[in-house]
Formats: structure tokens, C-alpha cells, sequence
């Protein structure tokens, strides 16, 4: 969930008291007087008055960082380990290139279409090329009262959209043009990736919920799967199923690479992909966490699910293969981490503990599945396992949140903002069946829109390199350099 409540500054309310007589023993009256002085200076400072909070901006601020830290250096290395050494430049260039476009597109008007009041599927113009974007400016959290320079809010959601961005390219490494990969990139992220994030995360902020009738009016100005009450904590859908259902897609779109299911296709460096997966776990702590846009106890709660689900990812996905193979392999453990990551990342702050360790086990089961049983089912070269992790893991989270998020089960329920207190009521089947409109709502518009963007870059700069450049490597046909010493 996201907030989007701004004020163009802080205002602050100040009592002037004028004394014009002192009397040693005032009278009756003047008593009630001051009664009622006291009273009402009371009741304004008892109303819930825009501040920005200092530590809630640090804290935010160093989400941010951690974002980008996943991705550059970590998505990058954690890819560039697993491509061959011919093509290990081309992923990092694919993976920065990718990353600082979406960085501009971002404040041109990515951030205006996702996080203001629009319709249900889509956000406005007020913040197109940057309007109003100052050190003025302040974003909601999800506290009544409480808000952070929009300016933090702005650059934590833009990582977010640039590593989701960049996940999608490693499901056809090492045989897609350069040029196709950039042109893809701007038509996914303006039609998939906006609407998703405004769909998902887009509401009025808590200060809009005084009451029912108000409530009911803020939620009509909210995203379409926010309003219906979808739970996405921190990207399941707008992140991994998006980008993963994009990258399945142009798997089969640009085609297998040479030698696929005939040759071994191995991975260059399982170094680099353990060291890429460590930087990936360390920094989705910002992620996640990050995502409470507050330095509280539900940013605490994201923290150490983040922590637990991950490492049940790693032990159910290493065990599984262990026993299935006979040994267990480190580019196992390391892909059981992020589909542990993926997993708890739409529930972070929702589930207990005990929830968490079940996601990670679960979806670390899952995701081996996925990655062998169900990528041999579609017969798609996903050269990097981008939908058998994020895809699957990303789904499973996702219907898992609506079961581990019931209180019964250790689980935050349903916020009521009004009351500023959990709701009572949690329906599980309910609940379930809302998270799965989420999934098909992103797995259709993701789908559909990567589909005509493949069309359109197959027949305008093209999407595959030719046979000669792909045998040679990207490196050295794209790029014109070496990874590495001869």
C-alpha cells in the first residue's frame, strides 16, 4: 500500500494568550473562562496536524538506497554470475542501462501516473516533468498525521520501479538486441508498470479517513485493486508477477538460444551469483521494510519476516534438491533465496512469524518446481529462471498473504483507517479470493501489454541479434569489449 496526501507546506498552530489584568484572586467567571481557553487549545492539539517526521524521513531514505543497491550492484551480479562468460557485460549494460532510464522516465512522468489522483487505473498530471516537486512538498505514511518530504517518497518508489524494470531482461539474456531491450523497456514500464503501481498502491492517504462517509469517498478515488482490498505490501504483483509474466513472455517472443536442450548452457561464475544474492537479501531489508514508510514496529515486523521466510526458502529449496539429486548445489540456495524474498514481499508487515517460515518453506518448494517441472511444461528458453522464481513465487505469495494475514493465524487482518485500529472482521475465503483478482488482474495486463510491445520492437529495431553475433557473444558483438583477460 502506498499513500499520496500532500501538503505544500507544514503548517502549525500557534495559541497567543494577551494577559491585560492580574488579580491576585480572579474571579469566579474568569476561572471558566480559562477552562474553556484550555479546553479548546486542547482539542486542537488532540487533532491530527500535518508534521514531517525526522526519523520516518531517514528511515525512508535509507530504504531507498537499499533498493538501488539491489539492483546495481546486486541484480547485476547475481545475473552476470549465471550468463556464459561471453555475454556477462552485456547483462550488467543491460542491467544499468535499464535502471537509468527508468530513473528519467520516472520523474518525466512515470511518478505522476502511478502516485496521483487519476481514475482507478491510472494517476494524473500534477507531478509531469517534476512539477512541485520540492523540499517543501510533503507524502503521507500510513499514521494520521504523520508525513515525509515527498521528495523520499519520489526516489523510494522510483528504485522500486527501476529494479522491476531491470528483473524482466534476464528471462532472454544473452541473444536480444540492445536497442530492443530499451524500447521494450519505456513502453512496459508507461502501460504495465504505472498502471500496476496506481492500481495496487494509489490512495488518498489515512488523513482522508475521518469517517465512514469519508472513507467511502476515499476509497472511490483510490486505485481499482487497492479499493477492492487487495493486499500487496510491498510488490508482489506490481514487481514480481508483473516483471516475471513480461519476462515469460519475451522468452518465447525472441526465441531459444543456440544450442538450448542440446548443449550445456552453464553458468559462468557461481561467485558472483552467490555475492549478487547476499546484496539482493541485505538490500530487500529496505525493500520491505522500507515499505512501512515509517520507523515502527510494522517496519520492524517486515524486517524479520524478511529474515526468516528467506532463510526457510533456502533450507526447503537446498533439502528438496539434496534429496531429489543427491546433492545440494549453491545456485540452488542461492535462487531459494529470492524466491524467499519474492514470497513474503506482499506480506511483509501483514503475517506473524510463524507465517513467514511457512511462505519461505512453501514457496521454496514451489519455485524448484517451478524453475524445472514447469519450465520443461512450457518448453521456454527463461534463460534465467525469472518467471520459475519471480512468476511463481510471486503468485504464491501473493495467495498466501490472504491466508497468513488472518489474525487467527498470526496475521495484521484488515486496517480500518477510520478507527485507526484492525478491523474486527477477516474473512480468509474472501480475502483469497480478492488476492487472486490481483494476480490475474496483473498476470492479464502484463501479458497483454508485453505481448504488443514485443510486436511493436520485433518490427521497428528488432528484438534478436543474428546467429553470428550471438555464437560470438554479446560482449564483444554488442559492446565491443572482454569480461575478462585472454
Amino acid at each position: 500500500m502506498r499513500s499520496d496526501l500532500r501538503e505544500d507546506s507544514m503548517h502549525t498552530f500557534i495559541a497567543h494568550a494577551s494577559i491585560t489584568h492580574v488579580s491576585p484572586r480572579p474571579p469566579q467567571w474568569a476561572w471558566l473562562w480559562l477552562l474553556c481557553i484550555c479546553g479548546s487549545v486542547s482539542a486542537q492539539s488532540a487533532a491530527p496536524v500535518p508534521s514531517l517526521s525526522k526519523p520516518d524521513t531517514v528511515w525512508v531514505l535509507v530504504s531507498a538506497c537499499l533498493v538501488i543497491f539491489m539492483t546495481l550492484p546486486g541484480l547485476a551480479l547475481f545475473y552476470g554470475g549465471l550468463v556464459r562468460s561471453k555475454n556477462v557485460l552485456s547483462i550488467l549494460m543491460q542491467t544499468l542501462a535499464v535502471f537509468a532510464v527508468v530513473a528519467i522516465l520516472w520523474a518525466l512522468y512515470g511518478y505522476s501516473l502511478a502516485f496521483t489522483e487519476g481514475n482507478a487505473f491510472i494517476g494524473g498530471l500534477d507531478r509531469v516533468l517534476a512539477h512541485g516537486l520540492d523540499a517543501n512538498a510533503l507524502a503521507a505514511t500510513f499514521s494520521k498525521g504523520v508525513y515525509i518530504p515527498e521528495l523520499a517518497f519520489f526516489v523510494f518508489q522510483g528504485a522500486f520501479a527501476c529494479i522491476a524494470c531491470a528483473l524482466v531482461v534476464g528471462a532472454f539474456a544473452e541473444r536480444v538486441k540492445f536497442s530492443g531491450v530499451l524500447l521494450f523497456t519505456v513502453l512496459w514500464f508507461t502501460f504495465a508498470y504505472l498502471p500496476m503501481a496506481h492500481m495496487v498502491w494509489f490512495f488518498p492517504g489515512p488523513d482522508a479517513f475521518t469517517s465512514n462517509a469519508m472513507a467511502a469517498t476515499a476509497t472511490a478515488k483510490a486505485g481499482y485493486l487497492w479499493a477492492r482490498g487487495a493486499l500487496d505490501f510491498a510488490g508482489g504483483t506490481v514487481v514480481h508477477i508483473n516483471a516475471a509474466v513480461a519476462g515469460l513472455v519475451g522468452a518465447f517472443m525472441v526465441g531459444k538460444r543456440i544450442g538450448y536442450g542440446r548443449e550445456a548452457l552453464k553458468p559462468h561464475n557461481l561467485t558472483q551469483t552467490m555475492v549478487g544474492a547476499s546484496i539482493l537479501w541485505v538490500g530487500w531489508f529496505g525493500f520491505n521494510a522500507g515499505s512501512a514508510l515509517e520507523a515502527n514496529g510494522t517496519a520492524a515486523l517486515a524486517f524479520v519476516n524478511t529474515f526468516l521466510a528467506t532463510a526457510a526458502a533456502v533450507v526447503a529449496w537446498t533439502a528438496l534438491e539434496w534429496l531429489h539429486k543427491g546433492k545440494p548445489s549453491l545456485l540452488g540456495a542461492a535462487s531459494g533465496a529470492v524466491a524467499g524474498l519474492v514470497a513474503i514481499t506482499p506480506a511483509a508487515g501483514l503475517v506473524g512469524l510463524m507465517g513467514a517460515l511457512a511462505m519461505g518453506t512453501i514457496t521454496g518448494a514451489l519455485c524448484l518446481w517451478g524453475v524445472g517441472g514447469l519450465k520443461r511444461w512450457l518448453r521456454a528458453d527463461d534463460s534465467l529462471d525469472v518467471f520459475g522464481v519471480h512468476g511463481v513465487g510471486g503468485i504464491a505469495g501473493a495467495l498466501l498473504t490472504g491466508v497468513f494475514a488472518a489474525p487467527r493465524l498470526g496475521g495484521a487482518g484488515l486496517w480500518d483507517y477510520v478507527s485507526e485500529r484492525a478491523s474486527p472482521d477477516y474473512n480468509l475465503l474472501a480475502q483469497l479470493w480478492i488476492q487472486l483478482q490481483g494476480v490475474l488482474v496483473t498476470v492479464a495486463l502484463s501479458g497483454t501489454v508485453s505481448l504488443l510491445a514485443f510486436v511493436i520492437v520485433k518490427y521497428t529495431v528488432g528484438l534478436r541479434v543474428d546467429a553470428d553475433a550471438e555464437r560470438e557473444g554479446l560482449d564483444i558483438a554488442t559492446h565491443g569489449e572482454n569480461a575478462y583477460a585472454n
